[in-house]
């Protein structure tokens, strides 16, 4: 997983909400096919921005206490935080680019 963090219900808050730079959040769940596609698109991103984003995924079968706080419906859902504050999210399988394109905004 490279440099992909694994957040949970349980480190949600220390590091995605506490966090002093901006995060990615990739929500997803083993069974949903775009989740597994988008998946190695949300890695190359990780890489590419090492030091600027935090970048993690969720895995919303196993931790339905933050999916559904945040009003999860569908997925994958992308979530970016900057200064704790969720600034904009992505729903659905989404070229590289559109992702990219929302991660240079918050930066």
């Amino acid at each position: 997983m490279g440099k992909e963090v694994v957040f949970t219900d349980n480190n949600f808050n220390e590091e995605v909400i506490e966090s002093k730079t901006p995060v990615l959040v990739d929500l997803w769940a083993e069974w949903c096919g775009p989740c597994l596609m988008i998946g190695p698109v949300v890695e190359e991103i990780a890489d590419e921005y090492e030091g600027k984003i935090k970048v993690g995924k969720l895995n919303v079968d196993d931790n339905q206490k933050t999916a559904a706080k945040y009003g999860i419906r569908s997925i994958p859902t992308l979530l970016f935080f900057k200064g704790g504050e969720l600034v904009d999210q992505i729903v659905g399988a989404q070229s590289k680019t559109k992702i990219v394109e929302v991660v240079e905004k918050i930066l």
